[in-house]
């Protein structure tokens, strides 16, 4: 009797922290009750804690996710055709092929301090990331011969030779207030270490564009996001939206776990949970009436890597056979339990215009059996031999043993690394199920799970691995970041070329689209990368997870869905209370 009564003490205690937990927080930022009530608060769970506030230091998604409300570029996409579209920006940038100049006007803006913002303000962002070489940033900013501001409104760029990337990446970063910044930057260029010290500077209540702005932060337990008086796009009407914000301020809420987060959104004290919900908690989740599922594309991807400087995956028959072998139809239903989409490219198929619907497809409707038949050929044409063949003299299928290759000698075991089960357990099955399926060809693959920063610096820092299962859940919608993970010059320690993929037509190929500003024609261009790398395969793009959403209904509405889900400026700017 006294085990069930503590049963339920400590279950009414966990619900009425959930429940009351949010009314502590408006007190605690100095509103009573009745204001709270007045008001209108958007409450959204978070994992984990942002790591930091300074916009050139960010590079995680809870950052990320609570800096891209503050701080706004002049380009943002729009939602439904992902074409880009003026946000800070007037009009659409005038192109002068003569000077090679693109001349951008921008709206009338102010500031989250109320003063204005000017051409003067972008200007200074350019060279603060030029100067200091701001990893992440720089590379969308070194071609950038010189920038002009004419006039307050205008600036005007001058490209030292032609750049696609100048529209979607260049115009697409957040702008910096040259008052704040600027005697940070006087201080950096001072000290011995310019870069780090940069970074490393300590934001607490940044100034912006966007729709709100940083009240409070009680490091560990929720930061305090009010709406922003100064914002450009309030009653504006962009690409046919009409802006807000309808909210009063968003409450960050920190929890360390998803059952956390999950059982304080069916409480009600979080209106939404900002992180991809796992499949366990969704037949739950679709029986509350006041919960709403959304589920889109990812713009991303999960792939299978080879490290093609080395025996054996330098033999591109080898990584054929490993291609045909996989079932990536059995990775959704069974792995992803639906939830999902396999992948043909690694260009993920939600980025529409981009990606390549006419792919080679290894092994597509076959058996498993009929598999392991057309991988065995693949490789016995190429001079593979067995100790025991996978496939008899009496065309059965049996479990292949001692792989002799082609140069003589006999395949040694080697490692498919992949991230620990806890950190993401779709990766990690994944390579159990594929070290299954290359074992019945007598392949001697070992999946082994490794702590994710040790994998990254296996992976890229140091290059000593044979295999390894990695994603990208945050693509940019240009695909430009292909011609940075194959290009042979990024073939080195820490580089985005992991693989070790050298071609030397798909280096002309991808430098060539990057220099093309006709879209048409740069689409051909991106659609043959997308086809070498799967003819040659150096990765094996395996399945993008769905992006699940989970928000109550009773409180707020007009989430605008796009790829990469309902956690968007969009969405920000439109929701609002029923």
């Amino acid at each position: 009797m006294n085990h069930i009564l503590h049963v339920k003490i400590t279950t009414f205690l966990k619900n009425i922290h959930y429940l009351v937990l949010p009314m502590l927080i408006l007190l605690s930022l100095g509103l009573s009750v009745t204001q709270s009530n007045a008001a209108c608060y958007l409450k959204i769970g978070l994992p984990e804690e942002p790591r930091t506030l300074n916009i050139w230091l960010a590079s995680d998604t809870n950052s990320l996710k609570v800096l891209s409300q503050i701080y706004q570029p002049l380009y943002k996409r729009d939602p439904d055709t992902l074409q880009l579209v003026p946000w800070l920006a007037e009009g659409e940038p005038v192109f002068d092929a003569e000077t090679l100049s693109y001349t951008v006007r921008i709206k009338p803006s102010k500031w989250s301090d109320g003063s204005e913002m000017t051409s003067e303000d972008v200007a200074f962002t350019a060279r603060l990331i030029n100067d200091f070489r701001i990893p992440r940033y720089v590379s969308r900013w070194n071609f950038i011969k010189k920038i002009e501001t004419p006039d307050k409104h205008t600036v005007r760029f001058y490209l030292k030779k032609p750049k696609a990337i100048f529209l979607s990446r260049t115009l697409t970063t957040s702008i910096v207030q040259k008052k704040e910044w600027i005697k940070i930057v006087e201080t950096a260029r001072g000290s011995e270490k310019p870069l780090a010290m940069l970074l490393n500077h300590k934001i607490e209540k940044p100034v912006g564009t966007g729709p709100f702005v940083l009240k409070e932060w009680r490091q560990g337990a929720y930061l305090f996001l009010q709406k922003n008086k100064y914002f450009f796009g309030t009653g504006r009407k962009i690409n046919g939206r009409i802006l807000g914000p309808h909210i009063d301020g968003i409450i960050f809420k920190i929890y360390g776990t998803s059952d956390a987060a999950i059982l304080a959104l069916k409480k009600g004290s979080i209106d939404m949970f900002w992180w991809s919900i796992q499949a366990g908690y969704l037949e739950d989740l679709k029986r509350q009436k006041d919960i709403q599922i959304f589920s889109n594309e990812k713009s991303g991807f999960y792939y299978l890597g080879f490290n093609v400087r080395k025996s054996p995956f330098n033999d591109i028959h080898l990584r054929h056979a490993v291609a045909t072998l996989i079932d990536k139809d059995f990775i959704i239903t069974r792995i992803l339990q639906g939830l999902g989409s396999k992948m043909s490219s690694i260009v993920p198929p939600g980025n529409r215009f981009w990606h390549c619907p006419d792919m080679p497809h290894y092994g597509e409707g076959l058996s498993q059996k009929e598999r392991i038949k057309k991988a065995y050929e693949i490789m016995r044409k190429a001079g593979y031999t067995w100790q025991v063949p996978p496939v008899n003299r009496e065309g059965k299928v049996v479990n292949g043993k001692g792989i002799v290759m082609p140069n003589g000698q006999l395949m040694k075991k080697f490692t498919i690394l992949t991230p620990p089960a806890d950190y993401d357990p779709l990766r990690a099955m994944c390579g159990m199920i594929i070290q299954e399926w290359l074992g019945m060809l007598g392949i001697p693959a070992f999946a082994k799970p490794m702590a994710f920063g040790s994998l990254i610096q296996q992976v890229k820092g140091r290059h000593q691995f044979d295999s390894f299962i990695l994603g990208y859940g945050r693509l940019d919608i240009d695909p430009d970041w292909m011609r940075n993970f194959f290009h042979s010059s990024n073939d080195k320690a820490r580089g985005w070329n992991m693989s070790g993929y050298k071609n030397s037509d798909f280096d002309r190929i991808a430098e060539e689209s990057a220099n093309a500003l006709d879209r048409e024609k740069r689409q051909k261009l991106i659609w043959k990368m997308q086809k070498m790398i799967l003819q040659d395969i150096p990765y094996i793009p395996l399945y993008n997870p769905n992006l699940i959403e989970a928000v109550r209904t009773d409180k707020f509405s007009g989430w605008v869905e796009t790829l990469g889900g309902i956690g968007n400026a969009w969405s920000f700017c439109e929701v609002r209370p029923n």
